[in-house]
């Protein structure tokens, strides 16, 4: 049974290959142009020295409960509009006709190119062809095209491991402005659900959230009570079925304001962590090592400023306890220059793969009890509490007119379990990886 979200086309559309994992199968083609799509970002790499955090570097972002981590609320994450059994399809591929315009017109082989890398995506562009190509230099159009190949990336590499589902895409208007492509897996054989997402929006911002952004210190020159801005972001929340397989989370976003005076100010945010059922040492350091090696690229001071941020941001207070083991996390990063940063922000993206792939593939057989299945049911409860307590993005989408609801909620696992007075026993393993979340290690040195 196939059920269709959103605008779904019987185009071409990636699945993993029944008989096995690690073999992903495209028909009638790999992608309309032909060929296997490149990672994310890979067409610059060279590395950038002095990345730092502007006029917020001790840690407090200005934006609080603001817009650049509402990405994930607002219109970033992916919705989840019905039950997709891992048996839906994506959306058709970029067709032919878009790619180049006639020789008169000027550039073919710039246009081709652009619709070689559009073709695949799991879908068409938020943004028109036709104003991409028109400002090929804009950050908005790097910043777009570098989250619709991470998605991409991502949802491939998920479909492999989960060995027979299929990705639903369901693209989405945002009628103050913009949308996004939501690309969900849910039920498959690896995954209980599976969610990666891209919004690109724009609009004016809500008085709501000029007041948030100025409680954190931020003067902002609105005109006429408006403020322009533009936001982009991909976001993904994953959750496998085996409790030894662990959840992954990760988030990378731009924003940019243009104020009265036709000042824009821009910044980036983002980050990725792990949250583990048990804890495994070798996975944990393998997860670290990999953000560290991506953020040591940028400045040997990025990873360990960055990696306590996660420590304290994901921290479920009425619990005492950190949602996960962490990984790194950033907001209102605007310097030294916007192509540094953007740089930085693409290395990350490109270690979300290799940082949790293995770890999935090494567990996703693993036996388990019903014992720690219980376990597992347990921690997603703690999940859900931080992400509905705590969670900026989340708590301002659904207090924001026009959010998409499905959206915002997409984080949730499907399954999940709360019990009254639950404790585990002493020196037990479920006893282990609450010491770890109580107590932050540092899992690289």
């Amino acid at each position: 049974m196939a059920l269709h979200l959103g605008r779904l086309s019987a185009g071409s559309c990636w699945q993993a290959a029944r008989g096995g994992r690690g073999a992903l199968c495209a028909w009638p083609g790999r992608c309309s142009a032909g060929r296997i799509c490149r990672p994310p970002g890979s067409a610059g790499t060279e590395q950038c020295r002095g990345l730092g955090h502007g006029r917020t570097a001790g840690g407090a972002s200005w934006l609080g409960t603001g817009l650049t981590t509402a990405l994930a609320g607002l219109a970033g994450l992916a919705g989840l509009a019905a039950a997709a059994f891992g048996h839906v399809q994506r959306a058709e591929m970029v067709p032919k006709s878009s790619g180049a315009r006639s020789s008169s017109s000027g550039k073919p082989e710039e246009e081709d190119e652009l619709a070689r890398r559009c073709s695949c995506f799991m879908a068409l562009p938020v943004t028109d062809l036709r104003e991409l190509r028109g400002r090929p230099s804009d950050m908005k159009t790097k910043m777009e095209l570098l989250i619709l190949e991470t998605q991409a990336q991502v949802c491939q590499a998920l479909a492999q491991v989960d060995g027979g589902a299929r990705f639903s895409v369901d693209r989405w208007e945002r009628k103050e402005g913009g949308g996004g492509i939501s690309c969900v897996l849910q039920d498959g054989h690896v995954f209980e659900k599976a969610g990666v997402s891209v919004s690109v929006v724009h609009g004016n911002l809500s008085e709501e959230a000029a007041k948030q952004m100025r409680s954190r210190g931020k003067i902002l020159k609105t005109k006429d009570g408006k403020l322009p801005f533009s936001a982009m972001g991909v976001s993904s929340v994953i959750h496998p079925k085996n409790p030894h397989a662990p959840t992954i989370h990760f988030n990378y976003r731009y924003f940019e304001v243009e104020e009265a005076d036709g000042n824009k100010l821009w910044w980036f945010g983002g980050g990725c962590d792990l949250t583990p059922t048990y804890l495994n040492q070798e996975d944990a350091v393998h997860f670290h090592r990999t953000l560290k090696e991506a953020c040591d690229q940028h400045g040997p001071d990025l990873y360990p400023k960055f990696k306590k941020w996660c420590d304290d941001y994901f921290f479920i207070v009425h619990r005492g306890e950190r949602r996960g083991i962490g990984g790194i996390f950033f907001d209102d990063l605007d310097s030294p220059s916007k192509e540094e940063v953007f740089r930085f922000v693409q290395s990350c993206a490109q270690a979300v793969v290799p940082s949790y792939i293995p770890l999935v593939k090494k567990h996703c057989d693993d036996s388990f009890t019903p014992q720690e299945k219980l376990w597992q049911q347990l921690r997603r409860g703690r999940y859900v509490e931080f992400n509905l307590v705590y969670d900026r993005g989340t708590k301002f989408g659904l207090f924001t007119p026009g959010s998409r609801i499905e959206s915002i909620l997409m984080s949730l696992p499907l399954t999940a379990r709360w019990e009254y007075m639950h404790s585990p026993p002493e020196n037990s393993k479920e006893a282990e990886i609450l010491e770890v979340l109580r107590h932050p290690r540092d899992w690289v040195h």
